[in-house]
């Protein structure tokens, strides 16, 4: 009886079989050449300006909000904005270091001037001390409330996209795109290490289709 199981699931499976009748039994080669299925290639779901301008404004709580504000406009991982401390925010420069981010390598992404005036005003309440963002009991914040920040926003603001925190950063990065921004700068606010991964935001941006014509369009019929 065939399963359905994914993609991710049947190269796990190869791997294990390859380990196994290679490494532990001492086999021959033969399942080097086990065709793998071809990974599927979907596009990341984003939301537009408008639909992040609801997003943010369906947050009241201050501290939520400069939260959500400070990954969409700084491009974030969610991992990589519980890990920020107070010392990384660069107001002189306008700039947010993040270090050891996925790949093990530091950078440096933008400071927004919005987020920079929320961030002050939550500094001035919540007076965190090492972490940016601080748990109830100190240390950082948890991923896991932050996802449920955006979930409650998400709902209030009846965005019926499928959408979690993730997707604050692809829209980042497609809003700049969209605004004229190059993709060399792109990768190098995302951190990624090769462009291609970067070049998957030229096929989301739908900016500039409206003036396309459809070929039916310029048939007389």
């Amino acid at each position: 009886m065939e399963r359905k199981v994914s993609i991710s699931y049947q190269n796990q499976a190869i791997n294990a079989i390859k380990f196994y009748y290679e490494r532990v039994l001492g086999g021959q080669r033969k399942t080097y050449f086990i065709e793998r299925p071809k990974k599927e290639k979907t596009l990341p779901v984003v939301m537009s300006e408008e639909e992040t301008i609801r997003v943010l404004r369906a947050i009241e709580n201050v501290k939520h909000k400069a939260i959500l504000m400070t990954i969409y406009s700084a491009g974030l991982r969610i991992s990589e904005c519980i890990n920020l401390k107070i010392k990384d925010i660069d107001s002189k420069r306008m700039q947010i270091r993040i270090e050891q981010s996925k790949g093990k390598r530091d950078r440096y992404t933008i400071l927004s001037e919005k987020t920079l005036i929320i961030l002050r005003t939550y500094f001035m309440e919540y007076k965190p001390k090492d972490y940016l963002f601080e748990g109830q009991k100190g240390g950082a914040y948890s991923s896991r409330s932050i996802q449920n920040i955006y979930k409650a926003a998400v709902l209030k603001a009846k965005i019926q996209k499928e959408v979690t925190v993730h997707t604050l950063r692809h829209s980042f990065a497609t809003h700049l795109l969209e605004n004229g921004t190059s993709l060399r700068y792109i990768q190098s606010l995302l951190g990624h290490s090769s462009s291609k991964t970067t070049e998957v935001y030229t096929h989301i941006t739908t900016k500039g289709m409206e003036q396309l014509k459809s070929p039916m369009d310029l048939l007389d019929i």
